[in-house]
């Protein structure tokens, strides 16, 4: 009992628990479209996907799950945009109880350092935000499904209400077979799934933040700062290299006006940090644009919102760190701000429990299978940063193979640092302290 009096040990016993009631109602025979009970890895693959907002799939969502297995899968995929934190601010205070100091300073890891005097704040913003966009985005697509595509209302409504709940918390699941490939060349389409992928992955403590202060960057935070400033650096960078890259590219980008190529080159910057829909074949991306996509889905996006990766905040502490030394400066820091040491150890551990989990997985991965080390390096790095793009081999791996997967879209999803403070936070500090040695380094 004691996991459920600590907030920070909650959020994994939470996660579990949505996904088992999500495993169990997929499992149900009218949950397939043919009425036949599927089997209980692919219910609890789905299931941890959704829940995890990762979008990765081993069969077709649009075809294989019934309307009440695809209803099923949107509410999981809103359960987990949602975010589990939130919820358990929430049953603290209807608990009338708020949270003593311990689980104060634990949650400030994964919050973000949001005061849980905010809580309430937090709460009444994240649901404005998350009714509204969902509802305009699902307005705009509904409208176009309707008047451009012939869709019946009806058809219109539930195709623009799933993609718009599944961009805004960034899950990358579809109800069309190809994902959105078949409006690659609309930009009525595309643009507002971008905007909402791109507005929930700056997180929630920046929305905070902008609504406090608008656009003054002086009275913004540190945190808002690095997120925001990184976010643009990353989409134009992004946008930049996989249109270079693609441009020429007869399966992709090369048989498109400018226009096009611009669009989906733009898309697919937005998509790979955090969202997984694809207007594109990523199947057949060239070498070098796979690896700006490892390098975007290893990053991800900002920090207490719906996005994976490591999270930009993680990013440029780690980068400041860096220069610093190069520099021979005595502090890291950013926009006139130094970082405190413990802040620059999350940072390494982060990304350093991130590189070893995706190594680990990738290597396991190209033991038992015989696809392409590129395509489960790919697959790895996509269910850890819970993007859900794949190259296409996420049916083709074996039952160890997709166990391996789930396993890395739960971890990726709760977070490495959020697992290492749990683990922490029944431990004692010690009394002393060794004498200090420093061995030679590089």
């Amino acid at each position: 009992m004691t996991a459920l009096r600590d907030p920070i040990r909650l959020i994994p016993v939470l996660f579990l628990g949505a996904i088992a009631v999500g495993t169990l109602l997929l499992w149900l025979p009218i949950a397939t479209a043919d009425g036949t009970q599927t089997d209980f890895l692919t219910a609890l693959f789905t299931a941890t996907s959704a829940v995890a907002v990762t979008g990765l799939i081993v069969v077709d969502t649009a075809t294989y799950w019934s309307p009440l297995g695809q209803g099923v899968i949107l509410l999981l995929f809103q359960i987990g945009g949602f975010g589990i934190m939130t919820a358990a601010t929430l049953f603290g205070l209807m608990a009338g109880r708020g949270f003593g100091l311990r689980e104060r300073m634990a949650t400030q890891v994964e919050r973000s350092r949001l005061d849980v005097g905010d809580a309430r704040s937090v709460l009444k913003l994240v649901l404005v935000i998350t009714l509204t966009v969902e509802a305009v985005i699902a307005a705009i697509l509904t409208a176009r499904l309707m008047v451009i595509y012939d869709h019946g209302f009806g058809h219109a409504l539930w195709h623009g209400t799933f993609h718009a709940v599944s961009a805004f918390n960034n899950a990358g699941f579809s109800s069309y077979s190809d994902s959105v490939m078949s409006f690659q060349g609309d930009g009525v389409m595309l643009v507002p799934i971008m905007l909402a992928v791109i507005l929930t992955a700056l997180g929630f403590p920046v929305m905070q933040d902008l609504r406090h202060h608008g656009f003054s960057w002086k009275r913004w935070t540190l945190h808002t700062k690095i997120t925001v400033t990184g976010t643009i650096i990353l989409l134009a960078g992004g946008f930049l290299a996989i249109l270079a890259m693609e441009w020429d590219n007869p399966d992709t980008l090369g048989p498109m006006g400018i226009g096009g190529k611009v669009l989906n080159a733009a898309f697919h910057s937005v998509m790979p940090r955090t969202a997984g829909f694809n207007s594109l074949d990523v199947g057949s991306f060239r070498d070098e644009s796979l690896m700006t996509n490892y390098f975007l889905m290893f990053i991800g996006g900002g920090s207490a919102g719906t996005a994976g990766g490591i999270k930009i905040t993680t990013f440029a502490v780690l980068l400041a760190v860096v220069l610093s030394e190069v520099l021979r400066r005595r502090d890291a820091g950013a926009f006139g701000k130094r970082f405190g040491h413990a802040v620059e150890r999350q940072a390494l551990t982060v990304i350093v429990l991130a590189g070893t989990l995706i190594f680990a997985a990738t290597t396991y991965l190209s033991i038992i299978t015989p696809l392409a080390f590129e395509d489960l390096l790919f697959e790895a790095v996509s269910a850890f940063s819970t993007v859900g793009l794949s190259t296409g081999v996420t049916a083709e791996l074996p039952p160890a193979g997709q166990l391996v997967i789930i396993a890395l879209m739960f971890i990726g999803r709760v977070g490495t640092i959020t697992v290492a403070t749990a683990l922490a936070l029944g431990g004692q500090p010690r009394p002393y302290r060794y004498p200090e040695e420093n061995p030679i380094v590089g």
